[in-house]
């Protein structure tokens, strides 16, 4: 395959990374044989963090040499090139354009051909890393600009414009972006609380995704014959379970248990817990809800008894605290449950 360009630029905040930046991204791929891409923001923007925009710049174009900066690591990255701060957005374009120059030649090891960019400030970018290059290899060096729909009319949105509701907005957003904006709802409590009645009912109501609980799913692949080692397997598939739906969730995902869970039952039946494991059940869920254990016990062939019901959900209420994870109590029938959970989260 030919290429009009040996190299192109892409620089931006990606906060969040949306369909009108990816588009221009693979506008750069399909001109360039190699593609650079440079990502920060000072502020960073809640939910946009650098480790979210390194996942979703890999998971979306892996093949583009992506670096992400904050101000936790920029000066571990660029130290070496004399950044030890990261320019604020409202810095001069002079001093990004030096950062972003100093970048290509001192991190990237090359210089460009070619900066793509949707709005008016890629010509200038470009007269400046002309320069900029000419001066670095003693030799004349000239980079273009190529600014693709600066109007916005094909993808008319803006990363603000997210920002402010990335739900009514989902649809400008892959769904391995979106998965990251989606509220985890967890219910914790002991046997024969309701929990996956609730997740089920509160899916269904908030036209969603829910999550069952897979200890419960390999117990019965198994014969209910668990093993220490099956432990973290189950937290692992659970947490990989919720990843998975959550790519496909609306606004809510309702998850039947959490780690924590699995600790509890490592603890209780093996009295070990792998490190591992201890790890895992510190996930953090938006919203938790803690089923009261106040309507009668259901023996469903696979439960213990109302006593270790009890002591279950005495123990949730210690470890939560412990943890410093704020929880909401549902207490009554399912219905009256429903209500408190449609209030919190309507």
């Amino acid at each position: 395959m030919s290429y009009l360009y040996a190299r192109g630029l892409v620089v931006g905040k990606f906060s969040p990374l949306h369909l009108g930046h990816e588009s221009l991204i693979r506008a750069a791929l399909e001109r360039c044989e190699r593609v650079y891409l440079i990502s920060y923001s000072n502020p960073e923007f809640s939910g946009c963090e650098r480790a979210h925009r390194e996942r979703w710049l890999k998971l979306r174009f892996p093949n583009v040499h992506s670096i992400v900066i904050d101000a936790e690591n920029v000066s571990c990255m660029l130290g070496s090139v004399g950044w030890d701060y990261l320019p604020s957005n409202e810095a001069a374009a002079e001093v990004h354009r030096k950062l972003c120059a100093d970048i290509c030649l001192q991190i990237f090891k090359t210089s460009v051909d070619v900066v793509f960019s949707s709005e008016d400030y890629g010509a200038g970018f470009a007269r400046y890393l002309s320069g900029a290059f000419s001066v670095y290899y003693c030799a004349p060096v000239e980079v273009e600009s190529i600014c693709l729909d600066p109007s916005r009319r094909r993808l008319p949105i803006s990363g603000s414009q997210i920002r402010a509701n990335p739900h009514q907005h989902r649809a400008y957003l892959s769904s391995e972006v979106y998965c990251d904006f989606v509220e985890k709802v967890c219910f914790l409590g002991g046997e024969s609380t309701g929990k996956s009645t609730l997740s089920r009912l509160a899916a269904e109501r908030f036209g969603t995704e829910y999550v069952a609980e897979y200890g419960r799913t390999l117990w019965e692949a198994q014969s209910g014959l668990l093993l220490y080692s099956d432990m973290l397997k189950i937290a692992q598939v659970q947490i990989e379970q919720e990843q998975q739906a959550s790519m496909s969730a609306n606004r809510y995902l309702f998850c039947d248990t959490s780690p924590l869970t699995t600790l509890l039952y490592s603890d209780e039946m093996f009295g070990e817990v792998d490190d591992a494991l201890e790890v895992l059940a510190n996930r953090q869920y938006e919203h938790i809800f803690l089923c009261e254990p106040d309507f009668d016990f259901v023996q469903d062939g696979t439960r213990k008894d109302d006593s270790f019901r009890r002591y279950q959900h005495d123990w949730y209420i210690r470890e939560l605290n412990k943890r410093g994870h704020h929880y909401i109590q549902l207490k009554g029938s399912i219905a009256e449950r429903l209500k408190v959970i449609e209030s919190v989260l309507s």
